[in-house]
């Protein structure tokens, strides 16, 4: 369900119509009178009132730090949400023009955002996110003009991780769904490993006796579990020597739909893995919703699905 107007923070940067509108007292006028949300980046905080500043063709742009950004039940974001924004791009509305200086609001621009996208957001909904910050716990995303909702650990993929660093960067564009809405707060809490593709779809990717890559996720007494994709695991006989975070090689001795598990053998382990490539089999450039998720195969007694209607 999302909706272009109010994409993450940074996706008007480079458009044409940001770059004509960012470009002198002319543009801003335009922009003023029309409504825009416009982006730049911030050069700076000033240290005497924690204002933000941005350069628009000459044109000294300053965010007030009333205006600086919406926080939780509307009231202004903290000051560090405001001294972070400085080397990154910033949305704004144009309060006012004059005298080569021009008042700008985040505030306002995410204010617009929340009555008109984030409010109408359902559980179920696909949309685009960007990731702004990374902690053990989860994944902080920009859902539009700065709003930033979380992915909990659990929720990123099915294979287990240790850190969300394992899947993302910070930066990184992603696709999302919502999981659910905070009725009181308006708050969005996300979900991730939906896209990722059932059980089915991922084993129907490898083949029997065949010997992949993998990265080692945990280590138990009665075995290792290797990670052959973002939403698809298998368990090998237990090794010594073995860590979370290794790579491997494994051979393919088994795919087992009716129990969900594929029997592997080790073949080599050692050296920290790199980041497994994230493969999308829905996003929100090509679902709009999803209402019920299945990952286990119809053949599997055990059900492991998310239901979101």
């Amino acid at each position: 369900m999302t909706d272009n107007r109010f994409l993450p923070e940074g996706s008007l940067i480079g458009t044409p119509e940001n770059t004509f509108y960012t470009a002198g007292t002319r543009g801003l006028l335009r922009a003023k009178e029309a409504g825009a949300t416009l982006e730049a980046q911030v050069l700076e905080c000033s240290p005497r009132d924690m204002a933000l500043v941005v350069d628009l063709g000459g044109v000294r742009g300053i965010i007030p730090r009333a205006e600086a950004g919406l926080g939780e039940g509307g009231e202004p974001v903290r000051d560090i949400a405001v001294v972070t924004r400085v080397s990154r791009a910033a949305c704004f509305k144009v309060l006012s023009v004059s005298d080569g200086r021009a008042i700008l609001s985040r505030r306002a621009a995410q204010e617009e955002c929340r009555r008109e996208y984030v409010s109408r957001l359902r559980p179920g909904d696909v949309i685009r996110a960007a990731v702004t910050h990374l902690e053990p716990f989860g994944a902080f995303v920009d859902i539009g003009r700065g709003i930033v909702s979380l992915l909990t650990v659990d929720t990123i993929s099915v294979s287990r991780i240790s850190h969300p660093s394992d899947r993302f960067n910070v930066g990184g564009r992603i696709s999302a769904v919502v999981k659910s809405v905070d009725g009181t707060t308006g708050r969005v809490f996300l979900t991730h490993r939906e896209l990722l593709g059932t059980w089915e779809e991922n084993a129907a990717l490898i083949t029997p006796s065949a010997t992949v890559r993998g990265i080692v996720r945990s280590v138990e007494d009665y075995g290792v579990f290797v990670e052959l994709a973002p939403n698809l695991a298998g368990l090998a006989e237990y090794r010594d020597g073995v860590y979370p975070g290794d790579r491997c090689a494994v051979f393919i001795k088994s795919v087992i739909p009716e129990k969900m598990k594929i029997k592997l053998v080790m073949v080599d382990c050692g050296g920290t893995a790199e980041r497994m490539p994230l493969r999308y089999f829905l996003t929100a450039e090509n679902t709009e919703r999803i209402d019920r998720w299945r990952y286990s195969p119809a053949v599997c007694p055990r059900v492991v699905e998310s239901v979101f209607a």
